[in-house]
C-alpha cells in the first residue's frame, strides 16, 4: 500500500520566533511537512500562487494585513483550511467567534516552551489540529527526539465502573456532549436552537486554556439557555449548559439526587485534556440511564469508549452522522464500536435533546437511523 502524501503546511506569522517553534514542531511529525513560512499575508499569497498547501496556520496581528482580513479573502477566493495561531482569540469573545465564523477551522495559542510538558502537549495539539484540519470539511463562512507520552484512557484520571454496579434511579435528566474539530460551530448550532426549559447540559469541547470562558460568553449572549465554563463544584441545572474548561477534565458526579461537576487536573487522555472519555464516563457512572449521550464533529477517537460505557449503563447515546460533520472521527469511532444507539445529522441534535418523558428520562424514539 503507498504511503500517503505528507500534509503540506504554510505558517503565517510576524514573529520570526514564532515561526520556527511552529516549524520545528510540526517538521517533527512524519507526516507533516512545512512547505513555507511568511511574515505576512502578502508574502503568503505569492507563496500559494507557487504551491497550494493543505493547511495554513495563520496569525491574527500583522503588518500590512490582519490575519481575519486574509482568512476572508482565502476563504472566498480559494477555500483552504486554516488554523488561527494568535493571542487575540485567548481573550476576546467577539474575535473568536469572528475567526470561527469566517471559516477558521480551528483556533490554537501560541506555542508555550517555558517548560518540557507544555511544548510536549503543545506538539501534541498542533500536530492534531494540522491532521484535522487537512480532513475537514470546509463550511461555508458564517518532534525529532521529543518523545510523546503513550494515549492514556479515562483509567488515568478515575476508574472504571466496579462489575455490575448500576446507577439508582432518578428523575432528572442530564445531557452529556463532546465535540472536537469543527465543534465549536455546531454547538453553536445546536446550543441556540434550545429553549430555556431544556435539560442540564454539560459540555466538553476540545480547545486550550482560556479559550473557553470567550466561547461561553458568547454563547452565552446568544442563546436562550445560559452557558458559562464549568467550576468545580457548579450544580447541573435545567437550562444551563457548563462548558469544560481547557486545559482541565470536568466530572459529573452526583450527590442524592442533585447533580453537579468536578474540574480536575490529569494527564492528557486519549490525547486531549478535557477528554470526552472522562466526561462519558463518569456520566455512565453517575447517572446511568438518566443521562443522554451525544458525540459530535472532531477527528481522533476521543469519547468513543465513554460512549460505549454510557450505553452499557443504559443511556441513550447519540453520534452526529458523517454528512453534517467537518470531521468524522470521532463519531464514526463510536459508531464503529456499538456505541451509538442512534445517527444524527446535526439539525436534529437539538430535538432529540427536548424528547423526553414527563418524568425527564430519556425516551427512545420508534425509528432509529441505524
Amino acid at each position: 500500500m503507498p504511503q500517503a502524501a505528507p500534509i503540506r503546511v504554510l505558517i503565517v506569522d510576524d514573529s520570526a520566533s514564532v515561526r520556527q517553534t511552529l516549524a520545528s514542531i510540526l517538521t517533527a511529525a512524519p507526516d507533516i511537512t512545512v512547505i513555507g513560512t511568511a511574515a505576512d499575508p502578502f508574502i503568503a499569497a505569492r507563496r500559494i500562487q507557487d504551491e497550494v498547501p493543505d493547511v495554513i496556520i495563520l496569525d491574527l496581528e500583522m503588518p500590512r494585513m490582519d490575519g481575519l482580513t486574509f482568512l476572508r479573502k482565502i476563504m472566498a477566493q480559494r477555500p483552504i483550511p486554516v488554523i488561527i495561531c494568535s493571542t487575540l482569540t485567548e481573550a476576546g469573545s467577539r474575535i473568536l467567534f469572528e475567526v470561527l465564523e469566517a471559516g477558521a477551522v480551528d483556533v490554537l495559542p501560541k506555542p508555550r516552551i517555558d517548560t518540557r510538558q507544555f511544548l510536549m502537549e503543545s506538539s501534541i495539539r498542533f500536530c492534531d489540529a494540522v491532521r484535522a484540519a487537512a480532513r475537514a470539511r470546509l463550511r461555508p463562512g458564517r518532534a525529532s527526539g521529543r518523545t510523546v507520552e503513550a494515549k492514556l484512557t479515562a483509567d488515568a484520571v478515575m476508574p472504571p465502573p466496579l462489575p455490575g454496579r448500576r446507577t439508582m434511579a432518578e428523575t432528572s435528566r442530564v445531557v452529556c456532549i463532546g465535540a472536537s474539530t469543527g465543534g465549536t460551530e455546531a454547538l453553536r448550532d445546536v446550543l441556540e436552537t434550545l429553549p430555556a426549559e431544556c435539560p442540564g447540559i454539560v459540555i466538553v469541547q476540545h480547545m486550550p486554556e482560556r479559550f473557553t470562558a470567550a466561547f461561553a460568553r458568547r454563547l452565552d449572549g446568544i442563546c436562550a439557555i445560559s452557558v458559562k465554563e464549568a467550576e468545580d463544584g457548579d450544580a447541573v441545572r435545567p437550562g444551563q449548559a457548563l462548558i469544560a474548561p481547557g486545559g482541565r477534565h470536568l466530572l459529573l458526579q452526583r450527590s442524592g439526587g442533585q447533580y453537579s461537576v468536578a474540574v480536575k487536573d490529569g494527564p492528557l487522555v486519549s490525547r486531549h485534556r478535557p477528554s470526552v472519555d472522562v466526561l462519558f464516563r463518569s456520566a455512565a457512572q453517575s447517572a446511568g440511564s438518566n443521562a443522554l449521550g451525544i458525540l459530535m464533529t472532531g477527528m481522533g477517537d476521543d469519547g468513543a469508549a465513554g460512549l460505549l460505557e454510557m450505553r452499557k449503563a443504559g443511556a441513550l447515546t447519540v453520534a452526529q452522522n458523517e454528512e453534517s460533520c467537518v470531521v468524522f472521527g470521532m463519531p464514526k469511532e463510536a459508531i464503529e464500536r456499538g456505541a451509538a444507539a442512534r445517527i444524527l445529522p446535526l439539525d436534529r441534535i437539538a430535538h432529540e435533546i427536548l424528547m423526553s418523558d414527563a418524568s425527564g428520562a430519556p425516551r427512545r424514539s420508534a425509528s432509529s437511523a441505524k
